[in-house]
């Protein structure tokens, strides 16, 4: 770490410099931006009301309430909710269940300063200008203190809402009622779809609260063993989409014949920050997650998570990314070995569609002809970046 900041060329630092003041910029316009606050006064709501006098409050629709309250979506939205055979105290865990998704303008900003950040230094900081041997590029200790941020600020400080998972679900939900706008859900998505865009998968990999503590578990020293084997990503991928396509039919009543039921619910790991855990199931999901964790790179965000799946696919069209230089590479099997996953394989193979990349940095400071570098889309990856 000290021999990486002794590296850095005048200009880096100040870039350095101007990054971290445009981080805490975004971060502290967020907080000025964030709606309600401590002063806020929120309703009480009690069985003698309908859902159709709740629901407007709680920012869902009817069917949405309903669905929270496990009602059939048919069931008579003007009735007291006494009559539906709903108690005081299942109403208040479902109002409180949907108000702990309610989105504020911090928890965006946050996301957004922690990938700007994270870009900035792959893109230009990782490597000092003045280190000429490249020895004492990407620091892990820098990975590591994203890691803990995402983890504190992201997740046990604000919560389990936003979420890129969420962000994805969210949009399916909507469209089939359960929301009252389709496009706020779409514009929700659309922010964390453009941060994995701009940066190849920089939402998963630098500010996802769940990805980035199964990041510092995976960081955990264990015997080389236990992680010599890697999840093959057809088999990762399959189960992956498999999942999403059965989360869409039940959702959607293909089978299972109620409209709305949305599986991922009982998958969710993010509950974790919220200490909300209504469902075995959920438990069971966080701990096998953590535990697999250990020895397997990301479990959940290979195999479960649907943006996972979302940003694997913009991964192919993001505008920065991992790219190998295969002329000057001399099929040494480092970058490999230190990839946690598939990506470098497949790219090294040439293959279409190359295995989920996080952009983790491991394989930046491995290769001996320095044949791999973090650039745009189209710059030829030897070239080193402009001063």
């Amino acid at each position: 770490m000290q021999h990486w900041f002794k590296g850095l060329s005048t200009k880096q630092l100040i870039l350095g410099i101007g990054t971290l003041v445009v981080s805490v910029g975004i971060v502290v316009a967020g907080y000025l931006l964030q709606p309600g606050g401590a002063e806020e006064v929120l309703a009480e709501f009690t069985v003698d009301m309908s859902i159709q006098e709740i629901a407007p409050q709680l920012g869902v629709t009817g069917k949405g309430l309903a669905r929270e309250l496990e009602l059939p979506l048919r069931t008579g939205k003007g009735q007291p909710l006494r009559r539906l055979g709903i108690d005081q105290a299942t109403l208040d865990h479902a109002v409180e269940h949907i108000r702990s998704h309610d989105s504020g303008t911090l928890k965006y900003c946050v996301f957004a300063a922690l990938v700007f950040a994270a870009w900035i230094y792959l893109l230009r900081l990782g490597r000092p200008d003045q280190d000429a041997g490249k020895k004492h590029s990407y620091p892990r200790i820098v990975h590591t203190a994203f890691m803990v941020v995402a983890v504190v600020a992201c997740g046990v400080w604000l919560g389990k809402s936003p979420n890129p998972m969420e962000g994805t679900v969210k949009v399916f939900k909507a469209m089939v009622g359960l929301y009252p706008s389709v496009w706020s859900k779409v514009l929700v998505f659309g922010f964390f779809a453009f941060l994995a865009v701009v940066g190849n998968k920089l939402i998963c990999g630098w500010a996802c609260p769940f990805g980035a503590l199964q990041e510092l578990l995976y960081k955990i020293p264990l015997h080389k063993k236990l992680r010599r084997w890697r999840v093959p990503f057809w088999f990762s991928n399959t189960v992956r989409l498999t999942l999403f396509a059965v989360v869409l039919l039940f959702l959607f009543a293909v089978i299972g014949g109620q409209k709305g039921l949305v599986l991922y619910h009982y998958l969710n790991p993010f509950n974790l920050f919220n200490f909300d855990f209504d469902s075995p199931i959920i438990i069971a999901t966080v701990i096998i997650a953590l535990v697999a964790g250990l020895i397997i790179y990301r479990p959940f965000c290979q195999m479960i998570c649907p943006f996972g799946l979302v940003s694997w696919i913009l991964e192919q069209v993001s505008l920065t990314r991992v790219r190998i230089d295969l002329d000057r590479c001399t099929s040494c099997g480092a970058c490999d070995r230190a990839c946690p996953t598939h990506a470098i394989r497949t790219k090294l193979e040439k293959r279409r569609l190359s295995a989920d990349c996080f952009s983790c940095g491991r394989c930046l400071n491995t290769c001996p002809v320095d044949a791999i570098t973090y650039s745009f889309m189209g710059a030829k990856p030897s070239e080193k970046p402009k001063q």
